[in-house]
């Protein structure tokens, strides 16, 4: 299972109701944080859930709004008393600047593990789920992220008998190790079936529409797509700040064949976003206007 969390929904500047942009996800005991903006903090402990288990922390770029929140993060981690690693990662220039905000927060006592994203795209094996990075199109340098949790195909025990298996080794191989007996080597794809469908999660914000972002997004269990601006008449500036508008989120959406979208990162002046999801679910009917804090539980299909 795989819980997703949408800290922050505003772009630019905080509002009294809306913090800048974060996603947490949980699974398997790790917690991962895409962006941390002003107020993630605060979120987390508003939703009710821990700072402590995190030990990845991804950007998309390093726009204030989505990594004001971190030095304030690390020196609450620190004053926890916690000694884990924690693995950042970014885009080039991330060991630069998150140093460059540590002269408030100089001293902690746990390790910080820099990863620089060099390439269009680039993938990360985490604590039991894929990492997927890939560069969208904003006025700095800015990846969105997919996030992927694989499924094993199903245990046939049929085969494992007539393989004359020994039944201890059955949660090694379905497991996906190997094992080696008497000579033979045992693999899981001699007692597995074919993979099954896994969770797939993708994340993007501060950028124009790309075929990058439909790549990624295809099939995904949910896509959390910045939506700058719901007015119409706000295309244009869209374009010339390179972010997006409600409604090419939504084409996005349906092109990519996901099965929900949420849209966040909203302008500042855009106080009511529900009121243009009429329109935008004409394109996409699985569209959810994001709120701060606003949580689902993803499970593997049966």
């Amino acid at each position: 299972m795989l819980d997703v969390c949408l800290l922050g929904t505003g772009g630019m500047m905080p509002l009294p109701y809306r913090w800048l942009t974060a996603l947490m996800t949980r699974f398997n005991g790790s917690q991962l944080l895409i962006d941390c903006g002003e107020g993630t903090q605060i979120a987390l402990k508003e939703k009710g859930w821990s700072f402590k288990p995190i030990d990845v922390i991804c950007f998309t770029h390093y726009h204030g709004d989505h990594i004001s929140g971190l030095p304030g993060l690390l020196l609450t981690m620190g004053n926890a008393d916690r000694h884990e690693p924690l693995t950042l990662i970014g885009p080039k220039g991330l060991e630069r600047v998150v140093n460059s905000l540590r002269v408030i927060a100089p001293e902690l006592p746990f390790e910080i593990k820099f990863i620089e994203i060099t390439e269009p795209e680039q993938s990360f094996e985490l604590n039991g789920y894929r990492l997927n990075a890939f560069k969208v199109k904003h006025n700095v340098t800015c990846y969105g992220y997919t996030i992927e949790i694989d499924r094993a195909g199903k245990f046939d025990v049929q085969r494992a008998q007539e393989q004359e298996i020994p039944k201890e080794y059955w949660k090694v191989l379905q497991k996906g190790e190997k094992v080696e007996l008497d000579g033979r080597t045992l693999t899981p794809d001699m007692v597995l079936g074919p993979p099954r469908k896994g969770i797939k999660v993708t994340y993007c914000t501060d950028t124009r529409p790309t075929e990058s972002i439909l790549k990624h997004a295809a099939d995904s269990d949910l896509f959390i797509c910045e939506g700058m601006y719901g007015e119409k008449e706000k295309a244009a500036k869209a374009v010339e700040y390179k972010h997006m508008t409600f409604y090419e989120a939504a084409k996005l959406a349906r092109d990519a064949e996901v099965k929900e979208m949420w849209l966040t990162h909203y302008s500042p002046s855009l106080t009511r976003p529900e009121e243009f999801m009429d329109e935008v679910r004409k394109i996409f009917p699985n569209a959810i206007a994001g709120k701060d804090r606003m949580t689902v539980e993803l499970d593997f299909p049966e």
